[in-house]
């Protein structure tokens, strides 16, 4: 039984459509991550989770309980969940009064609040700063006393909006290993709405990816950043070479697409006459001097327009009849000597091509 699960769940403001027919199951102990453009609807969804805000229409149920319909029943819930907002939320006061509180609406006697604030204290680095006025910490140190402060409680469920925007790295870093911690050492189940693609792929074990107020794909990391279901996501996710066509012969599992006048084979059992999008992900492509044999089914002669080097990594944009990306090493770029307007070969095997046949075509 899930955890947490959005049943047809829909809001709205006056006309606006915030969330439309969102429909999830979050599963004890993981740690889900919600990404999305701004505006998608990531912080609304989360406020509803957390039993903040009601629904348009649809359900919440938390433990096979529905929560949306038990008005009276919603307190002793959300004491069970904690949340953690993208703004650290501290009262002014001291660290050690901001992490207790918790324990005080509770009427815990003082020697348990004293004990389990030093030890949140200890697990998130934050020794010595009982004393200290919260107003006074910098970002990181402030989202760190939000999150002792949410976990002091031992919540089952842990909700955090953006929690490291606007940190520095070092900050960032801490804060994902206290998330990871939790999760682990506390077996905290854990939603995360992010901006952050590389932090949706360190940190979760599955991914919804949420855009125009409706949940489009959900799936592990890999199948997220990978191997979208969606020509929407793969661009959302930063996939290149992403182009639309028609199918033009099939046989043995094997498509030939027309994009834009150049042919594409990849891997595919739809029909002839199919209108398709395909993605290429650019380190799929090889690069060669010359035209060699291989098993890919995919050869083109290119021009390189242009060059970009990050890190240990060069981005190439090819001339191939269509716009390709490639992606390769430093090394190998300098090895081949590769600049703007050197003829080169660009080839990619069927299986790197994915082909998602349109909505609405045939």
């Amino acid at each position: 039984m899930a955890m947490l699960q959005a049943v047809n769940v829909e809001q709205r403001r006056d006309s606006k459509v915030l969330l439309k027919g969102v429909n999830l199951d979050i599963e004890k102990g993981e740690i889900f991550v919600i990404i999305g453009p701004t505006g998608a609807g990531k912080t609304t969804l989360l406020r509803i989770l957390n039993l903040l805000d009601r629904p348009y229409s649809g359900d919440i149920y938390f433990n096979g309980f529905n929560a949306t319909r038990s008005p009276g029943q919603i307190l002793q819930i959300r004491r069970r969940m904690a949340m953690v907002f993208q703004k650290p939320a501290v009262f002014n006061s001291s660290v050690f009064e901001n992490i207790a509180y918790p324990l005080r609406v509770r009427f815990n006697d003082r020697k348990t609040v004293a004990s389990r604030v030093e030890y949140m204290l200890g697990i998130t680095g934050l020794s010595g700063y009982g004393k200290r006025k919260a107003k006074t910490l910098s970002g990181g140190e402030a989202q760190r006393v939000a999150l002792a402060r949410a976990m002091i409680s031992d919540p089952e469920v842990l909700l955090l909006d953006e929690p490291t925007a606007n940190l520095d790295p070092s900050s960032v870093k801490i804060i994902e290993d206290l998330i990871i911690k939790f999760n682990k050492g506390n077996g905290v189940t854990t939603v995360m709405a992010t901006h952050d693609m590389s932090q949706g792929q360190r940190l979760a074990h599955r991914v919804g990816v949420l855009m125009q107020a409706e949940l489009i794909q959900v799936g592990n990391p890999s199948q997220i950043f990978h191997s979208p279901d969606s020509i929407r996501v793969a661009g959302f996710v930063g996939i290149r070479n992403i182009m639309n066509g028609k199918i033009i012969a099939a046989e043995s599992g094997i498509a030939t697409i027309d994009a834009g006048g150049s042919h594409i084979a990849g891997v595919s059992d739809l029909p002839v006459g199919s209108s398709v999008n395909i993605y290429i992900r650019p380190e799929d492509v090889t690069l060669t001097l010359q035209e060699t044999a291989s098993s890919a089914r995919n050869t083109l002669n290119c021009t390189i327009k242009s060059l970009s080097f990050s890190g240990s990594l060069c981005h190439i944009s090819l001339d191939c009849g269509f716009p390709l990306e490639a992606l390769v090493t430093r090394k190998s770029a300098e090895e081949m000597q590769l600049g703007e307007g050197k003829n080169i070969y660009a080839s990619f095997k069927a299986t790197a091509v994915k082909i998602l046949q349109e909505p609405n075509g045939r």
